[in-house]
């Protein structure tokens, strides 16, 4: 589907063709400079972090961390901040667009915001993959959300059931008895609970893609495109934070046996992250700061350690899944449903026994 927004742009006056051309080129080049610079920013920062802010920490974390396993961890911890943002951006941007066409001869017509050409020059299957990425790591509480998302991105207004208006009728009840279907049992428990956040979040999305869609008025459009824009930006950095800090090697508790030489007994637990493991010694990140480095003939065994989350807040499920669950996780926890913790990963601390 095109959106009007690339219609209007080959129609130009032939003078104003060049200017198009070079703000299209320009936006280009800001979107995928932002693509692909932000993930390698963020892999830079997430090993500063984890080493603590130690130079020599960080280049040694720099030297033995694998770029798949960064890329992987990356990945891992950023799909969910990673799809919100293009939704959002996506959304807005078809909207702006759609308002930059309906109105050529305005300010936003004349200069399309930033977030509406990023819009126009990005591909439907790109803007499809970031919907699709989101439908598999946002939390199932918030997929509702993607109703109205969906319906701005890819303009889909109610005046477009006036073409083939009964198949389009079907369609339409098809998709509202299906949420219907996976959704009310859900809501009722939330009207129950008095969890008014979450019967928001359930009902409002299906009546809000009714709205969304079309152009805005200019008088509105100009000071809504500044401060939505500068809104997104600012909510994507504060919401990298988490992304940032999160580790990017596995916790783990290795069990160490004394140094009989020096006359000590027992073992001693180290909780940690593993950099490194060779015939000559285990190298440990200590969770509380520091390298450890531990001969390899005295580690006796090794825990992996689950990351510790927040406790659950809502007591809903949608079709047996957690409703703080992704779909990815959802389906995770029905292949691995019990996890054993081992009493190590319990200490908050390296303790000597």
């Amino acid at each position: 589907m095109t959106l009007p927004g690339r219609e209007s742009t080959t129609f130009r006056a032939g003078d104003r063709v060049p200017d198009l051309t070079e703000r299209r080129s320009r936006a280009s080049q800001s979107f995928w400079t932002l693509v692909v610079g932000v993930p390698a920013i963020f892999s830079v920062l997430r090993l500063g972090v984890e080493a603590g802010g130690e130079l020599q920490t960080t280049l040694l974390l720099v030297a033995n961390v694998n770029p798949v396993n960064l890329a992987a961890a990356l990945v891992t911890t950023a799909a969910r901040l990673a799809s919100a943002g293009l939704v959002a951006i996506f959304a807005i941007g078809a909207v702006l667009a759609a308002s930059s066409t309906a109105a050529p001869t305005s300010w936003i017509g004349r200069h399309p915001p930033l977030f509406a050409r990023w819009r126009v020059i990005a591909p439907n299957w790109l803007v499809a993959a970031g919907f699709a990425v989101a439908l598999a790591t946002w939390p199932i509480l918030y997929l509702p959300l993607l109703l109205p998302a969906l319906a701005a991105a890819f303009q889909f207004s109610p005046d477009r059931l006036d073409e083939r208006r009964v198949p389009r009728l079907l369609v339409l009840g098809g998709l509202l008895a299906g949420y219907a279907y996976l959704m009310l049992p859900t809501l009722w428990d939330a009207w129950q609970q008095r969890e008014t956040f979450a019967v928001l979040v359930i009902a409002a999305p299906p009546v809000l893609a009714l709205l969304v869609p079309g152009p805005i008025p200019p008088i509105v459009a100009r000071p809504l495109a500044m401060t939505v824009q500068l809104a997104v930006l600012a909510m994507l950095c504060w919401a990298s934070l988490p992304v940032i800090t999160t580790p990017v090697l596995p916790l783990t508790v290795t069990t160490v046996r004394a140094d009989s030489d020096a006359g000590a007994d027992g073992t001693e637990d180290i909780r940690g992250h593993v950099i490194t493991v060779d015939d000559v010694s285990t190298v440990i990140l200590e969770e509380r700061g520091g390298v450890r480095y531990v001969p390899a003939d005295q580690v006796e065994a090794q825990v992996l350690c689950p990351t510790e989350g927040e406790l659950p807040r809502y007591r809903l499920r949608v079709r047996d899944f957690h409703v703080e669950d992704s779909l990815l996780e959802g389906m995770g926890r029905r292949v691995r449903p019990v996890t054993r913790v081992d009493a190590a990963c319990r200490a908050t601390s390296s303790a000597a026994r």
